[in-house]
């Protein structure tokens, strides 16, 4: 009788929840290797942010090999000593929504190439630098579908490992549209 012991019940479960914890883990050692790098040390006493993130990585239980490698990677000691930067790329979404999205990376190129595939999938563009920065200060209001479809962007950008936040000028749903 196969399929009858507990492994089989439980491995697909186990393996959504490692999953999420994977993610976790790696936008937790991003966030701790940018408070290495911004903060210029990798001491927890003299690194507010960094204090802030290893309690967040211990309430998670986050293994200490991943914490030390990402403190590692910020300090420029780790895999290949790439230094991670933090970018801001600005462009529109549907219905010419301003979007910002912050990303801390080892490699701008990917980065871009990640982020503006998203954009273009859902029908928005990339800009130049500040071509969406002023629009953010008023709102825009949208429909229905549009509200919808600029969510799925904000959610398609927020997946990649190394987007921090989606900022966008979208109002809430127009009644009137």
């Amino acid at each position: 009788m196969s399929g009858h012991n507990k492994w089989s019940k439980i491995h697909r479960q186990k393996g959504i929840a490692d999953q999420k914890r994977g993610r976790e883990f790696s936008r937790l050692s991003q966030m701790i290797a940018l408070a290495v790098a911004t903060g210029k040390s990798g001491d927890a006493a003299a690194n507010p942010n960094l204090r802030t993130l290893l309690e967040k990585a211990r309430e998670i239980n986050m293994p200490k090999g991943n914490i030390q490698r990402a403190i590692d990677r910020g300090l420029g000691k780790g895999e290949g000593g790439a230094a991670l930067e933090e970018i801001t790329y600005e462009g529109y979404g549907p219905g010419g929504v301003a979007i910002m999205v912050a990303a801390a990376t080892t490699n701008r190129n990917r980065s871009l190439m990640e982020i503006k595939s998203a954009l273009e999938r859902f029908g928005g563009s990339l800009g130049g630098p500040g071509s969406a920065a002023y629009a953010l200060k008023f709102k825009i209001p949208v429909s229905l579908e549009l509200r919808s479809k600029i969510e799925a962007l904000v959610e398609a950008l927020e997946e990649y490992e190394d987007v921090e936040r989606v900022v966008h000028n979208a109002d809430s749903v127009d009644k009137s549209l």
